[in-house]
């Protein structure tokens, strides 16, 4: 039940506030009139479509790179694993090394941090270790090797793009400050739709349920914004992608 409450922050209580402020000051001075609110319905909905459609499009090709990643990963783990003329001793530090690329880019994915120096550090430190099984490596599973390495970097790098990179933030900041300065907008020409001496508590109601509508779908896209922090329902499950699943 949490996960589906997570949705609500302060940004809502800002709203909410807003919400119960406006109509009131409304009442109180009689501010009443009827405009078109096509265009504001514009200024909000068409940005946050935008931006909820960009965030979900991230999140579709962070699970296509890392399903690629896992897969080139466990491909290498299997050349090494089953070659002959590697002893058991040499492939147990190989596999070591591959755990210790997975877990780097799972850390850094789950972190703020956008400096990938921890995921660099275990490549180099994979590729030392092939270097120097030179003999016993051969250059048939060699070359596969560094085939499927390439696929590694590859995922590896745009993952941490998606990490690094989101929607534009300008965007994000225009489409919020119209959802704030929605009420001033909507509630006399609400007002003005329900009449001034129908009840009032519709005219509350009708604010409060537009605006909470308006900042929940502007949450929903802030968490799919961060697909691998596991703070949203929709958040991707880094775990399925280990190369130790089970």
């Amino acid at each position: 039940m949490s996960r589906y409450l997570s949705i609500i922050n302060y940004r809502t209580l800002i709203t909410l506030i807003l919400s119960l402020i406006v109509p009131l000051v409304a009442y109180k001075f009689r501010v009443v009139y009827n405009i078109d609110l096509t265009l504001m319905s514009i200024a909000i909905i068409f940005p946050l479509v935008f931006t909820i459609r960009g965030a979900f499009r991230r999140r579709e090709k962070a699970l296509e790179h890392l399903s690629l990643y896992r897969a080139a990963l466990k491909t290498i783990e299997n050349l090494i694993q089953f070659s002959p003329k590697i002893s058991d001793e040499d492939k147990l530090q190989g596999q070591g090394k591959i755990d210790n690329l997975n877990d780097a880019l799972y850390n850094h994915l789950t972190t703020p941090s956008e400096d990938p120096i921890e995921i660099d550090d275990a490549y180099e430190s994979f590729l030392d270790f092939v270097r120097a099984k030179n003999e016993t490596i051969s250059g048939g599973t060699r070359e596969k090797i560094f085939r499927f390495l390439k696929d590694v970097i590859d995922s590896a790098d745009n993952l941490i793009a998606i990490h690094s990179h989101r929607t534009p933030i300008s965007l994000k900041a225009y489409c919020l400050i119209f959802i704030y300065i929605f009420p001033v907008i909507y509630t006399p020409t609400i007002i003005n739709k329900i009449g001034v001496d129908n009840p009032s508590w519709l005219t509350f109601f009708i604010v409060i349920l537009s605006e909470f509508i308006l900042i929940s779908l502007y949450n929903i896209q802030d968490q799919m914004e961060h697909p691998f922090d596991d703070d949203g329902l929709d958040d991707i499950k880094l775990k399925l992608f280990s190369i130790k699943r089970k």
